[in-house]
This record gives structure tokens, C-alpha cells and sequence, in this order.
């Protein structure tokens, strides 16, 4: 009933079948920000859970599972907070000339929610922030990878302008997955995640040597340097399993789980952390009985915890320190993988 490793050290968020990341970013002339967006195949089914205090989201009701469409074309996840959304404007173009999205007499309309971190003018220039034409740019560029490509981590993308602990530190994109093997009689399982750590807690890290023997973890102080506390937390699951959209839904909610358990505090009133769920269907699960449904629901979702730590984890530790105008912002010391 237990995951093994995904390709490479800990995976990526593209070891899922037909699942791609564009990212694009700027880091002159006043500006450190940027946008990541996941595309996944065609036909893929998605659903979100908003934990945090203070979102900024985009299309998320139509995630709802009473709602009329099950299907998710693209989610972008960027800097700029509530200015940035319109970026999914921009996602939503390409996708249209690429002619996905719900079939409406005349075209179709891309569903492309979207969620945004907190950076504004850590760049020096408050105005700097992503719009439409990065949005379109971020998705042309998931549109134009290859199968499997590797993801870039770090400041990239939307963690461009990423900080936690109040800004003490530098956050970023970070990503994993896992492979479950004993769930499906089709083939492997993979659960995903890409991460964009922009955090108002730090990372949760091992017990101290010489206090071994403890399951227990030490948490890091929360910083309390100045700074607004203008924080999130975004994530990106995506599966090869085939789920409907409230089982989506609860699999997203479950990997809320996997965001406690690497940053201290989490989900509090200066966080908008969102998490999104994409299956793409590939792969059916074992529903041979009910007992069979329950145990593959239960280990997928326990997997999506595992794998959100791990990439919330490698954004922290990807992360390198920046200074601009706004001021200094270090690399997390130590390894908190």
C-alpha cells in the first residue's frame, strides 16, 4: 500500500502522463515576478480546495462539484496578487486558438482558473507585476514542451518573487511525485505536485541530533522581522487516475494535509493556500469492490499529501537568496528535505 519514488530524486509534477508547466518571469528593471501554469491533456477533470485566509482566485466556483462542467483547460498560478489574475486572461487566448474548452455554439470557453501569490514591488517597482501577454506566454510554453520535461524549480516562474517567514527568506516553485504500484491492475499510479512557496510560516525540519528515537518535529520560529503578511501557498496536483470531480474535490482536501505538515503556521488569515486537483484519466482504479474503491481513494489521496510536502520542501530548498531595491532576501538556510 505504499508509494515508490517518481523519476529522478523526487519526481516532478510531469512524471504524470501528458501533464506540461510554462513558466515565465522578470527579474530587472524593478520587477520580481512571474507566472507558472500547468496544462494538462485535454478532457482532464479538476476540482480546488481555498484554505487560506486570503485568497486571490480566479474561476475557482466552477470547480464546485454541483457545477456544469467537470473539465479544467489550464490553471495559472501567479505573482502579482489580485492584479496578476488577468493572466489567465492571457491563458484562456491561447488556449481558444488552440480550440480547447467547453463546446458553446460559435467556439468554446476555456476553463483556466487561476490563483495569486503576494510579491508586489519586492521588485523595487510596485507596478511591476505579470499581465495577459506573460499569462500567454507562460501557457504557449507548456504548450510547446515535450513529454516528461523537466521543471524548472526555484525563482522561477511564480515563485519568482516568492519570500516566507515574513520575508526573511526566499521561497519558490518546488516539485515532486510518487508512483503508487498496487492500486490499479492497469499500470502505475502517479500523483504529482508543483508548488509555489510564498509563505507567512517556515519550513517544519528534522529533531535536532542527538534527539533521536522521536516522531515528533521541531518547528522554526515564524519570522517576525517587518514586511506585510501577505502570504500563500499554491499548489498543483495532478494524477493519471481516472476521478470524478468530487472525488477531485477530496483529494485536493486531503493535500492540505501534506502543506501543514512543511510549513509552521499554515492556512492562517495572511495565507490564501489553495490547492488544485487535475486527473487526467488514464488510469482506472481498483473499484472492484467497495472496500477495493475506499482503499485506492485512501492511498491516492494519503500520496497527495506525501508529494505536496515533498514539492512545497524542494521550493525552499531550490530557492536562491536575491537582492533588489525592495531589499534582501536570503536563501533558508540548512536542508529541510
Amino acid at each position: 500500500m505504499g508509494p515508490s519514488d517518481g523519476a529522478g530524486a523526487q519526481g516532478k509534477i510531469t512524471d504524470v502522463p501528458g501533464v506540461r508547466v510554462g513558466q515565465e518571469q522578470k527579474s530587472d528593471g524593478g520587477w520580481l515576478s512571474g507566472v507558472t501554469v500547468v496544462l494538462p491533456p485535454a478532457g482532464t477533470v479538476g476540482s480546488v480546495d481555498v484554505r487560506g485566509g486570503g485568497p486571490g482566485t480566479h474561476e475557482t466556483d466552477a470547480l464546485d462539484p454541483t457545477t456544469l462542467v467537470p473539465t479544467v483547460d489550464a490553471v495559472v498560478l501567479t505573482g502579482g496578487s489580485a492584479y496578476g489574475l488577468v493572466t489567465a486572461h492571457g491563458a484562456q487566448r491561447w488556449c481558444e486558438e488552440q480550440g480547447r474548452g467547453f463546446a458553446v455554439t460559435g467556439g468554446v470557453v476555456p476553463i483556466v482558473p487561476a490563483a495569486a501569490i503576494f510579491d508586489l514591488g519586492r521588485g523595487g517597482d510596485f507596478s511591476a507585476r505579470p499581465d495577459e501577454a506573460m499569462g500567454y506566454a507562460a501557457t504557449a510554453a507548456a504548450g510547446a514542451q515535450a513529454e516528461g520535461h523537466d521543471v524548472e524549480r526555484g525563482n522561477v516562474g511564480a515563485g519568482t518573487g516568492a519570500v516566507i517567514g515574513r520575508g526573511q527568506y526566499k521561497g519558490g516553485v518546488g516539485t515532486a511525485s510518487l508512483t503508487l504500484v498496487d492500486i490499479s491492475d492497469g499500470g502505475p499510479i502517479v500523483v504529482g505536485a508543483v508548488a509555489v512557496v510564498n509563505a507567512l510560516g517556515l519550513p517544519l525540519v528534522p529533531e535536532l541530533p542527538g534527539e533521536p528515537g522521536t516522531p515528533e518535529r521541531r518547528a522554526s520560529a515564524v519570522g517576525t522581522g517587518p514586511g506585510p503578511a501577505l502570504n500563500t501557498t499554491l499548489v498543483v496536483v495532478a494524477t493519471n487516475a481516472v476521478l470524478d470531480v468530487a472525488e477531485c474535490k477530496r483529494t485536493a482536501s486531503a493535500a492540505h494535509a501534506g502543506l501543514a505538515r512543511a510549513l509552521n503556521p499554515s492556512h492562517t488569515l495572511a495565507d490564501g493556500d489553495t490547492v488544485f486537483c487535475l486527473a487526467t484519466g488514464s488510469q482506472e482504479l481498483d473499484r472492484s469492490t467497495e472496500t477495493a474503491r475506499q482503499k485506492s481513494l485512501m492511498t491516492l489521496q494519503s500520496a497527495a499529501a506525501d508529494v505536496v510536502r515533498l514539492a512545497i520542501l524542494d521550493g525552499v530548498s531550490s530557492a536562491q537568496a536575491v537582492t533588489t531595491p525592495a531589499g534582501e532576501f536570503g536563501a533558508y538556510p540548512g536542508n529541510v528535505r
